[in-house]
């Protein structure tokens, strides 16, 4: 019973264990997101402005999707299995551009624009890979005047990356997406670490509360009855030298022993009688 409850145990844990290590990498996701997203705002409020008017000055560190991949880069160094990625379709920057798949999760917001968020998996080069994405949608002013026509683009930065990219955005389209990825294997691997926690416990516990229970029943259950069985089997044969049974036990075994004992006593007189009429 103890084994097929162990199984049990383990074939529904398992599964629960999953999910929710999937759920928990799930939110570390989206905290990095959030993170990534909060240096987007402030550098479109606060960073950005500083520049706007100084054509002859251009820093990569003012552009929100530059910023929010180099911070989100140095908290991965506590987290190397999650990737960032601001993917866009048509970047300034060459290291944004989408690859295939991720160009299919912008398109589909392009398709979807009400859509805020995509959760999936597929799959990757070093196997299943599970990654949250959020639009990016051109929504500031400030974001035109970089990536609107290259003739009112700041001439720092198109001397940094050119004018074949990055423009011809327009007011309210979705240009990229925010990706975080994590490979699945990290879930999997806080699911088994804990399973594997999990099930030693409980066979542990298993395996102490049998031990008990043994114990248990061999004190308080077979050696009551391997006497009882001793005793009737020396009176079986005339015996009556044996002890009567300890009938202080409230328990079934009590109750058997003071029946025991009644028989015993009804016997021996018996046995006392006989061998009297026999004298006679």
């Amino acid at each position: 019973m103890f084994l097929a409850s162990l199984a049990a145990a383990g074939a529904v844990t398992r599964p629960l264990l999953e999910e929710s290590a999937r759920r928990e990498v799930l939110r570390d996701a989206r905290l990095m997101m959030e993170a990534a997203s909060a240096v987007r705002t402030y550098t479109i409020d606060h960073i950005a402005p500083h520049f706007a008017a100084r054509a002859d000055v251009f820093l990569p560190q003012s552009v929100p999707a530059f910023a929010a991949t180099e911070t989100i880069n140095s908290l991965r160094r506590e987290y190397p299995e999650y990737s960032y990625k601001e993917a866009t379709l048509n970047p300034t920057n060459p290291r944004n551009r989408t690859a295939d798949w991720e160009a299919d999760v912008v398109n589909r917001f392009r398709q979807l624009p009400q859509q805020p968020e995509i959760v999936a998996e597929r799959d990757a080069l070093q196997g299943r890979a599970l990654y949250i994405a959020r639009p990016i949608q051109v929504n500031h002013p400030a974001c035109m005047q970089c990536h609107g026509a290259p003739s009112a683009a700041p001439p720092a930065m198109l001397r940094i990356y050119g004018e074949a990219n990055g423009f011809g955005w327009r007011q309210g389209e979705i240009v990229g997406a925010q990706i975080v990825s994590v490979p699945m294997d990290v879930p999997l691997r806080q699911a088994r670490a804990t399973f594997t926690t999990f099930m030693v416990s409980l066979s542990a516990v298993f395996a102490a509360f049998f031990v008990v229970l043994n114990l248990m029943l061999g004190w308080l259950i077979l050696r009551p009855v391997r006497l009882l069985a001793r005793s009737a089997d020396r009176i079986s044969t005339g015996d009556f030298s044996e002890k009567e049974f300890d009938e202080r036990r409230a328990d079934e075994i009590g109750i058997l022993g003071g029946s025991f004992n009644r028989m015993r006593r009804s016997l021996e007189k018996a046995m006392q009688m006989i061998a009297m009429e026999s004298r006679l």
